[in-house]
């Protein structure tokens, strides 16, 4: 029992020094991108079915009035089902005090758009310069192997700013890139994330056997017949 409960509490201490954020939405109708853009080149990370998640780091920085939400990260989502509903998820520590934002937009919503399509412009620029012949050979491997034309695609859009104080100087002048993981999960019939489901099924059999196992105790208990009144003195005596 008391390994029972130190297990639980070490689960507790694990739930409380992690920070999630995260966007539910509906993936709209088909939408292929255009064939005079080229998605590859933009070198964006991607998540789909069959890659659901990421580790990675995520530049952050305080808020400004030029940028109120700190700084921005863009992703692809691929090969999404119409109509299905998808959860993207962002896990951190809580010892890097952030806040972040997620929006989705379709592709040619952000392209047609001149602040998102400078926004992401300016981000896969910069991602040309940094990334190195080896990060691009993973970001590939990435690539979701079967998209039918009746799938769809999402821009992935995350602000990331800071939300701390520090008497540090170093940590107020430059901050320090957010570790992170991010998740796409599909509901399982529109319902709950997929991700959930062996918790759900765990809970259902716990319920399960607890309901069947209180049912019996009960029979045993009304069906016990009480004590005579002579052998309730025997077991004073």
């Amino acid at each position: 029992m008391a390994k029972l409960l130190l297990v639980l509490c070490f689960l507790l201490l694990r739930h409380v020094l992690a920070n999630v954020e995260k966007t539910i939405f509906v993936a709209p109708p088909a939408e292929l991108p255009p064939q005079d853009a080229s998605i590859d080149n933009l070198l964006l990370t991607r998540l789909s079915e069959q890659h659901p998640s990421v580790r990675t780091a995520l530049n952050a920085s305080f808020p400004t009035e030029a940028n109120p939400k700190g700084t921005e990260t863009w992703m692809l989502l691929e090969g999404l089902h119409p109509q299905k509903r998808y959860e993207v998820r962002i896990c951190w520590a809580a010892t890097q005090p952030t806040s972040f934002w997620i929006y989705t937009h379709p592709i040619s919503t952000a392209f047609e758009s001149p602040n998102l399509l400078t926004s992401l412009s300016a981000y896969s620029y910069a991602r040309h310069e940094q990334l190195s012949s080896d990060d691009r050979q993973s970001l590939h491997l990435r690539k979701a192997d079967l998209i039918s034309t009746d799938s769809t695609f999402l821009f992935l859009q995350i602000f990331a700013a800071a939300d701390y104080f520090s008497l540090n100087e170093t940590l107020m002048e430059i901050v320090p890139p957010v570790a992170v993981d991010v998740i796409l999960d599909p509901y399982v019939f529109n319902i709950f994330p997929r991700s959930l489901l062996p918790t759900g099924l765990y809970l259902l059999v716990i319920a399960s056997g607890a309901w069947f196992l209180s049912g019996r105790i009960s029979r045993l208990l009304v069906g016990q017949p009480p004590d005579p009144p002579g052998k309730s003195l025997e077991k004073i005596n």
